[in-house]
């Protein structure tokens, strides 16, 4: 695939720079950075950036993921691979990233209560900045039609 464009992000400097704050800021959060890396991952399934899955599959393996949890994150409801927090994180991302389907509610009680359940104001705050986070930029690189093997971010 052959990008349309260069990454609009890198095209308006000032608009990298606020999104690397808003990164930091989740790495501050207190949850795991794999936990988060997990939320980008599965947000970037959904969305069908391949520049992103391949991005948080290699930071993942990097920092020593497992080939299972790493080949069941789409399927992490029916994995044995992940712990009840994680799986609160994969479930809010999950909603947060489709939010058109679910009417009425689109982050059902019962899901950020189960993330409640597993983590605090500041950590949630965390997951939900980088659930929009990776959602930007999966739009971002999914209309350019940003390349796996080569984006321009790299």
């Amino acid at each position: 695939m052959t990008a349309r464009m260069k990454n609009p992000a890198l095209v308006l400097p000032d608009a990298m720079t606020g999104i690397q704050h808003l990164l930091t800021a989740t790495s501050r959060s207190n949850v795991p950075g794999s936990t988060l890396e997990l939320v980008a991952l599965r947000a970037s399934q959904i969305n069908g950036c391949s520049a992103c899955v391949v991005g948080h599959v290699q930071v993942l393996e990097k920092a020593g993921e497992t080939a299972e949890r790493l080949a069941t994150v789409a399927v992490w409801r029916d994995a044995p691979f992940f712990t009840d927090a994680e799986r609160a994180a994969l479930a809010l991302a999950e909603c947060a990233t489709r939010l058109a389907d679910h009417p009425g509610e689109s982050v059902p009680d019962e899901v950020w209560d189960a993330a409640g359940e597993h983590y605090d104001e500041q950590q949630l705050a965390g997951i939900v900045l980088m659930i929009a986070t990776i959602n930007f930029f999966n739009r971002l690189n999914v209309t350019v039609k940003e390349p796996a093997d080569n984006p321009s971010w790299a």
